[in-house]
């Protein structure tokens, strides 16, 4: 995406899942928003609306794969993977493989992802950790042999200094490390653009049919006048189309620092905390006491998710929360993950009791619910024990929604007057 934008393209950059940390290094290599295409989150018949309202006036998309190409939904499939994305865009693949140890192997793993399913259209290569000239000839040699030719777009060396942090749930935000995420982004720009052969790229992406497909245009979920979004560098995590759903209300958005900011702004009548890494900053959360207190105090609407959970929560590894929820939080050694069919425990903003909203956990963290709660969801047990898993939070009469379970608000039935006005 850098590369091309030193071309002088307009990139508009997309990520297949839900991953929110990508999207954030998108936006620093195109200089427009990241966004998600996730079939599971959206239906897969809103995955070509998203696009095409993403990549509006842009002149080429980049859309990042997840895991393997055909690694989508556990038990179901390639559901939500790559190649199920690639299908519903026409997309052609450029496959990024890693060659650091390999040979004339590096045919047969090609030759079986481009013939794998024939509704794919592998229709490059690029290959990656390459170790020497010598090594990327005898890489080539063995590509040149397959039965039908796949170019090779570029060949990348080991370049380890490139490599980003990592912590418990994958890459250090990109808003946590800005000038250091820069300098990346910039730095692989570099190298992919002396290593690959962008030109070439940019033919592969033009052989893709002109999308026939209506934009997906942002609608009101919330009536709402105007809401607080948590934001800064310990809640980094939201879906672009969020902030276009809520401007779509004719809401005046206000973004709160949690680190910094010590009040809500007045007349806030919708208050949303996304995701992040609280845990990463409990003792500065826990420090702004004024803060807290003003969110305690706070008798609007709530939507928390994830991060958001615990900063409502009674305390986070013992120190104090915002106590909004009666809960304890904690950091564990368990990763939580996964898509997540819910049904909803409670009327809330986002439904009413018993209906149904897809979404996904990705969490190392886990509360002590108080006495009487009532759950926000309620879902199968992941591991097959046939069990019914209670989770989140909804309180004050509904007004307060506070779960692990991420969710895309695109995704969201629409009444038929909202339709009527999305041109739908």
């Amino acid at each position: 995406m850098a590369a091309l934008r030193r071309r002088g393209h307009r990139v508009s950059g997309h990520k297949v899942g839900p991953d929110y940390i990508d999207p954030g290094y998108h936006a620093l290599a195109t200089g427009r928003p990241g966004r998600n295409l996730d079939p599971w989150m959206v239906g897969e018949q809103r995955v070509g609306p998203l696009f095409a309202h993403g990549s509006a006036d842009a002149d080429i998309a980049v859309v990042e794969g997840v895991m393997g190409l055909f690694d989508g939904a556990a038990g179901q499939g390639d559901l939500a993977s790559t190649a199920h994305v690639a299908r519903l865009l026409e997309a052609p693949v450029v496959l990024v493989v890693d060659a650091s140890r390999m040979s004339r192997s590096v045919a047969a793993l090609v030759h079986g992802f481009a013939r794998f399913d024939s509704r794919v259209q592998v229709a490059g290569v690029v290959l990656n950790r390459v170790g020497s000239a010598r090594h990327e000839a005898m890489l080539r040699e063995a590509l040149d042999e397959l039965p039908t030719a796949i170019p090779v777009l570029g060949a990348l060396g080991r370049y380890d200094e490139l490599v980003n942090p990592s912590r418990h749930l994958g890459l250090v935000p990109a808003a946590e490390r800005r000038s250091e995420a820069v300098a990346a982004v910039e730095a692989m720009g570099e190298v992919v653009a002396r290593s690959v052969d962008v030109d070439a790229v940019v033919k592969v992406a033009r052989s893709a049919p002109t999308a026939q497909v209506q934009p997906w245009r942002p609608w009101a979920p919330f009536s709402t006048r105007r809401v607080a979004v948590f934001g800064g560098t310990a809640f980094t995590f939201g879906y672009a189309e969020h902030v276009e759903m809520l401007a779509a209300a004719g809401a005046d958005l206000c973004t709160v620092d949690p680190l910094r900011d010590e009040a809500l702004p007045a007349g806030t009548d919708l208050l949303v905390i996304g995701g992040g890494f609280p845990e990463m900053y409990a003792g500065e959360l826990s420090e702004n006491s004024r803060l807290r207190a003003s969110v305690a105090a706070y008798d609007g609407r709530v939507l928390a998710e994830c991060a958001g959970l615990l900063y409502l929560c009674r305390d986070l590894d013992g120190l104090p929360m915002a106590g909004m929820v009666d809960a304890r939080a904690t950091m564990t050694e368990h990763l939580t993950l996964g898509y997540r069919e819910a049904t909803a425990g409670a009327d809330s903003l986002l439904g009413e009791s018993g209906s149904a909203l897809r979404g996904h956990e990705f969490h190392r963290t886990g509360v002590t619910p108080g006495a009487g709660s009532t759950p926000a969801w309620r879902w199968a047990d992941p591991s097959g024990r046939g069990e019914t898993v209670a989770e989140g939070y909804v309180v004050r009469s509904g007004r307060v929604h506070a779960s692990y379970l991420h969710t895309h608000w695109a995704g969201l039935e629409q009444t038929g007057s909202e339709a009527r006005a999305n041109g739908r």
